[in-house]
């Protein structure tokens, strides 16, 4: 063979021919690589619906008398922690789609519904407050009639009947005060405090430093959330990879956890009017769907929150307060027994309040943090 044969290159068709093969062995990785990326996002999805109807179950199972407890609202809060990391998880391995469309409406629609639950979580929090400061007029009047040790006397019971008095002023909204105070004042046997019993606690309620405004509502912010929340059309369900699906749950998820808050603890203007309706193809919409009707179906005018506690407290207040207004000196046996057994019910109910409300407000400030670590990824996301 001459040396300007070996100088040759490759015929034409050879090099076309390898091309051809080169390409084809990208597409097979590439198809390849795509089909485990949606095997994996699939997986993903799964398990994150798996989860979140496994938890919502779980709550589901608690007794009417276990629900809208301090420990049930904890093991919600903890729930919507988990499931909130799941689907942070899934956002951010795929992150590359969320600004295309129609995703990138819903998602935006999420983080806007994110900064709002901001609010709600704030109005919780001085919510808890406010119950922990009962626990001062509690104690109070545990001390002045506890006989440990010694008779029980008139002094005592005026010194409770005060406490009672400012406990239920306390736990009066300031609208609320002027309507209602002149007849639990009357009922502690009290005629000529009244206007400075309502200075006293308007002042009180305009120096506490609350961090959402006084017009703010808790009724008009939820009512805001549930705005346009609708389950995905198929179409988006396909355009989306089904990636619309684990956003609707987790706008869902949110929406009921934040509105079983608001029934819980006391917020401003409490309002509870909001439906929630899940299409039976979501696993989770039962459960979720069946906690709303036991909650609704709890719901009183005027109450400082359904928290199973707070109700307690109320109950042992009216029983105490009859009692203290009842009272005649020298107490008879039967009275002393009487005043014994509703100390002994307000002691555990004390307790609990004592013990539990500090891990509440500790896993409300902690969805706070998981909120706000969304929001600010967010912005990464999506500019």
């Amino acid at each position: 063979m001459s040396s300007t044969d070996n100088n040759h290159g490759p015929s034409p068709q050879i090099s076309s021919f390898g091309r051809s093969i080169y390409r084809l062995r990208q597409e097979q990785v590439h198809s390849l690589e795509e089909n485990h990326r949606s095997s994996t996002r699939d997986s993903e999805l799964e398990s994150f619906q798996k989860q979140v109807t496994d938890r919502f179950e779980d709550l589901f199972r608690a007794s009417d008398d276990e629900l809208l407890s301090i420990d049930w609202i904890q093991k919600l809060l903890n729930a919507f922690i988990c499931c909130h990391e799941e689907f942070r998880a899934i956002l951010l391995n795929n992150k590359e789609q969320l600004s295309n469309s129609p995703l990138d409406r819903s998602i935006s629609e999420f983080f806007e519904r994110l900064v709002k639950a901001l609010d709600i979580c704030n109005a919780s929090s001085n919510g808890i407050e406010k119950v922990r400061a009962w626990l001062k007029h509690l104690e109070i009047v545990l001390c002045a009639l506890s006989s440990n040790q010694r008779a029980l006397s008139e002094g005592h019971v005026l010194r409770a009947r005060k406490a009672l008095m400012d406990l239920a002023v306390a736990m009066l909204d300031e609208k609320d005060c002027s309507s209602v105070f002149p007849q639990r004042n009357r009922s502690f046997g009290r005629h000529n405090t009244n206007k400075d019993h309502r200075r006293h606690f308007t002042a009180l309620s305009r120096s506490h430093s609350w961090s959402v405004s006084r017009s703010w509502s808790a009724a008009k912010q939820l009512h805001s959330i549930s705005s346009n929340l609708i389950p995905p059309r198929g179409s988006e369900i396909v355009a989306t990879n089904g990636l619309a699906i684990p956003v609707y749950t987790m706008n869902s998820v949110l929406l009921f956890v934040l509105w079983a808050l608001v029934a819980a603890v006391p917020c401003q203007d409490r309002g509870l009017n909001i439906q929630m309706s899940v299409p039976r193809q979501y696993s989770w919409g039962v459960p979720v769907t069946s906690l709303h009707d036991r909650i609704k179906k709890r719901e009183r005018r005027s109450s400082n929150g359904l928290l199973k506690e707070i109700n307690q407290v109320e109950s042992c207040i009216r029983n105490i307060t009859d009692l203290v207004d009842s009272v005649q000196f020298p107490l008879r046996d039967e009275q002393k027994m009487e005043v014994e057994e509703r100390l002994k019910e307000l002691r555990v109910v004390y307790g609990a309040l004592r013990d539990g409300l500090d891990p509440l407000e500790r896993q409300v400030r902690e969805v706070f943090r998981k909120i706000m670590t969304c929001r600010a990824e967010g912005l990464d996301y999506t500019g």
